[in-house]
């Protein structure tokens, strides 16, 4: 994983029966998981495959911008 610095949102879900996480400042960006840790390790793959799609579509990759909560 590389060293970004994205605010991230974890809730759960009683409907899913899983932890949610997303990333506000990547659209789409988010990821689950049966445990918090489980769901947060997700998101770190799926937050690297988002940078590296955007940039392989030519996409600007946003400035960390959330200052608060728990970063991944």
């Amino acid at each position: 994983m590389k060293n970004y610095r994205y605010k991230v949102i974890i809730n759960w879900s009683e409907i899913d029966n899983c932890y949610i996480a997303e990333v506000p400042d990547l659209a789409g960006c988010m990821s689950d998981g049966k445990t918090y840790t489980e769901c947060l390790s997700n998101l770190e793959v799926i937050i690297d495959e988002w940078i590296e799609t955007a940039n392989e579509l030519g996409k600007t990759i946003p400035i960390p911008i959330s200052k608060e909560l728990m970063y991944a």
